[in-house]
Parts: structure tokens; sequence; C-alpha cells
């Protein structure tokens, strides 16, 4: 099996969750049980006047010509930290972990949120929690693939000014304001990645994983890139720029497998129970 289809016949017809019959488009696949009114940051959920103008991240990494940083930053910390101790108290558990990217554009009705849908389905079966951002589109299509398949499904939110939310099929769900710590969960809960389709934030993601990975901080981390034709200008670029003007090694263009075959990332990913978790990090096998 190489592609999903969309929601109309097949295995995915019957499994839990599915969009109804009525709604063979998957029109409706996006429609989540936030509010649009709500506007999230960190556990709060705002309306009206209470949405603030700037997001918590902006707020601590913008320049200030006075010294009121001085007095305001070291009360930061204790938020950050307060952030680190919810997220590792709510993940630590969860089993080994498989976090899915992509764009929050690509809705239900799109080839990419049905092969997604699909991707999460399979892994989760093979005994993996599914994590996502999330959001809408690629990250809702994980976290109800993740529920079809009998995992665990994980949103990690975040405060934007333009995400109102986890969606609908997020089972745990984390909201976090500051996006480091929200990236630190991903990569200490998460046993690989999927990249699907999707832009700077999945960029972002992707090129985060590429540098763990090649400076030893994760091993044994699987990175899958799904969409040939979505990704292969930059994987190009890589080789034809990057490798050829040394600034890489032939190595690093091991890190990932670059496929549009779902039995190929499921096969990459593997099974999640085969982790050794008693002596390990239940999360990722990692200490």
């Amino acid at each position: 099996m190489t592609r999903a289809t969309d929601d109309v016949d097949g295995e995915l017809s019957s499994a839990p969750g599915r969009l109804p019959a009525d709604d063979p488009a998957g029109d409706r696949g996006d429609d989540t049980t936030r509010d649009p009114g709500f506007y999230s940051k960190g556990p709060l959920r705002l309306s009206g006047d209470q949405v603030p103008e700037t997001t918590t991240d902006q707020r601590l990494l913008e320049s200030k010509s006075g010294s009121d940083w001085v007095h305001e930053d070291p009360w930061r910390v204790m938020r950050i930290q307060a952030e680190f101790v919810e997220g590792f108290g709510s993940l630590a558990e969860i089993g080994p972990a498989v976090s899915i990217f992509g764009s929050a554009r690509l809705k239900a009705g799109t080839q990419a949120y049905a092969d997604t849908r699909e991707i999460a389905r399979r892994i989760a079966k093979n005994g993996n929690a599914i994590i996502t951002g999330g959001g809408p589109g690629i990250m809702e299509a994980g976290n109800l693939g993740a529920c079809e398949g009998g995992g665990v499904s994980i949103g990690l939110g975040i405060e934007l000014p333009f995400e109102t939310g986890l969606n609908k099929h997020v089972e745990l769900g984390v909201n976090f304001r500051y996006f480091f710590v929200r990236k630190t969960m991903f990569l200490k809960y998460s046993r690989g990645f999927v990249v699907m389709p999707g832009g700077l934030g999945t960029l972002d993601e992707l090129f985060e994983a590429f540098t763990m990975v090649q400076t030893g901080k994760i091993t044994s981390f699987p990175i899958v890139l799904f969409g040939t034709e979505y990704w292969r200008g930059l994987v190009d670029w890589m080789q034809n720029t990057l490798l050829a003007a040394g600034t890489i090694s032939e190595a690093d263009l091991n890190m990932f497998t670059l496929t549009d075959d779902i039995d190929e990332v499921v096969a990459a990913i593997g099974l999640g129970h085969d982790l050794d978790s008693a002596v390990a990090n239940p999360a990722n096998g990692r200490p």
C-alpha cells in the first residue's frame, strides 16, 4: 500500500472517529471543539478584551532600550520552569511515541491529510503514541489516525495569534507559551519524526532534528520525509549546494528517508513496543 484514500471506503470507513457518511469530502474534518473566539495562552483560554496584542514568546525576545528586563526576566524563568515541569509531568509515561509534522493548511479532503491519517493509524497500531502540534490540517489528521489505530493521541499546542486551541482528536493536550520548551518536548518524548508537506514551522522542526542527530545529541532517531515531489527540491539543494560546498558530509544525507510509500514509512519507524522501556525513559527508550 502506497497511498491512502480519503475517508470514503476501505478500512478507514469503520474506524472510530471517522467523518460522517454524509460528509465524504471531509469538509468537517477541521471542525474542532475550540470556539474560534478563544485564544490559547498556556493553560488559559481567553476571548474578547482579554486577548493580548503580543505573544509571550514575542515579549520575551523583543529588545528593550530601558532596564525593565533586569527586573522582569528573572521572574519569567519561573514561568519557563513551570512549563518544563508541566510538560515532563504530563508526557513522562506515554510510552514509545512518534511525532508527525506538517502544514495546518492542508485540511481534510487533501491527499496529504488522508496519507497522514493512514500513516498515523498504522504507526499507532504498531504500539506508538502519536504526537502532533495539536492544531488543524496535518496535525489533526495525525491525531485522528492515532485514535483510529488505538494509540495515545497527543497534541502539544503553542500560543500563536492565528491558532486558537487543540483539535478535537487530541486525547492528551498540553499548551505551551514558549516555542523552545515545546520543541524540547517533541525531541525528548519522540523516538522518530514523520515530516509531511509543511511550511516554516515544519522546516524548523525538521532542521532541529537534523542538527540534534548530526551532533549526536539524539541517536537511533528515524526521520522520514513523506512526499518526494514536495521535498525533492530541498534534498537536491542539500546535496548539490551544501554537500558540494563541504558544509555537510555525505553521512548527513543518510539521516533521513525520502519516500511516497506508506509501507516504507511504517517500516522505518518500526514497532514501538519493541523498545525496552523498563530501564530507560518510557517515552523514547533513552535515559
